[in-house]
């Protein structure tokens, strides 16, 4: 058994907030090469989807993503658990289900001993073992933080391959998973968490999204992503931008982990949420403080947003209900507005 370490203490980040802002990654992204089209890519950088996808010219499609990030709990194999979860969610957010992945490994091993690595490796390899896929390999480098992900590949039929623009107006928007993980795991890391508040969040955090396969079976689910690093709003605009379309969402109906509100007022505020607001807060209606605070929360392995028609939405309710999801919309989408999403 390694020593008794608190992983948040060694990283400068924690989890998907560590993310590089929209608008700055949009500069990034630019490039001065000309474009080379590849008829079997499906989908690639064009849609700021969750996976590649590669058709593979049988009727189904390779799908290949990466994720990875630093220590957004102090625990190990939790941190292990949380970051492959994260990692495989990709996958189940374009429909497909997982075949293999490897890892994506940084130590600081002047730091941290080899004991403490070694629960991280399993905890990911714990979540590999229940999405039913091998941790085949890995690459790993000795890094001044420790970082922790997997590439995976996955596998979906052609004719069910969800993307994040291909929504409609006149649908429901549904949340698999409560908000509120940037704000209770900054209130981690400024040590105001009180015993037992967090346990909600890694309970998340460590829920594979494998509904996802089930949902993009559904004729009415036309659109799926999930909500990760950019906040509520962040993956909802790259929706409604990557559509056409535009969006309401009642933030009553937004379902929250407990006691994200007690921490809000305590002022553990992600600076994740002041980046993500910055990038896309000139394309949300009017908000008050708290809306702001909650639904621009960096989330991280954060539950599927899903765009289902509504003269479908009573099958696709009973459809999570039998997955051990009880769903119920928390907004709407509808044509172009003065702003691309308004929150009521």
């Amino acid at each position: 058994m390694s020593e008794k370490v608190k992983l948040t203490e060694y990283s400068h980040g924690a989890g998907c907030g560590c993310k590089i802002s929209p608008m700055l990654l949009d500069d990034i992204l630019k490039s001065s090469r000309p474009s080379i089209d590849y008829p079997q890519l499906l989908v690639g950088n064009d849609s700021r989807d969750d996976a590649a996808a590669y058709d593979l010219g049988n009727g189904t499609a390779v799908l290949s993503t990466t994720d990875f990030f630093m220590p957004i709990v102090d625990d190990p194999f939790t941190f292990g658990q949380i970051a492959a979860t994260n990692a495989l969610s990709d996958i189940y957010a374009m429909g497909g289900r997982p075949l293999m992945a490897i890892s994506i490994f940084g130590w600081p091993i002047d730091k941290l001993s080899a004991d403490v690595a070694r629960e991280v490796i399993d905890g990911g390899r714990a979540v590999c073992e229940d999405a039913g896929i091998p941790l085949a390999g890995g690459h790993s480098i000795d890094s001044p933080e420790p970082i922790f992900g997997l590439a995976a590949t996955g596998i979906v039929d052609k004719e069910h391959l969800m993307r994040n623009d291909s929504a409609q107006k006149g649908c429901y928007l549904y949340l698999t998973k409560p908000l509120g993980i940037g704000i209770l795991s900054t209130a981690q890391k400024q040590k105001k968490i009180e015993e037992g508040d967090i346990e909600p969040a890694i309970e998340a955090m460590t829920t594979l999204n494998k509904a996802g396969a089930d949902f993009s079976r559904l004729d009415s689910v036309v659109a799926m992503t999930d909500v990760t690093g950019f906040g509520l709003l962040g993956h909802l605009s790259e929706i409604c931008e990557g559509s056409e379309i535009g969006a309401t969402v009642w933030f009553d109906k937004v379902p929250l982990l407990p006691n994200v509100e007690k921490y809000r007022k305590l002022g553990c505020i992600p600076g994740g949420m002041r980046k993500n607001f910055k990038s896309y807060g000139d394309k949300i209606g009017p908000m008050d403080d708290r809306q702001r605070e909650i639904l621009c929360d960096a989330q991280t392995s954060g539950g599927l947003l899903v765009v289902v028609k509504k003269e479908g939405a009573e099958a696709f309710e009973k459809r999570a209900e039998s997955l051990g999801l009880k769903l119920s919309p928390i907004g709407e989408t509808h044509e172009k507005r003065e702003h691309l999403i308004e929150v009521e």
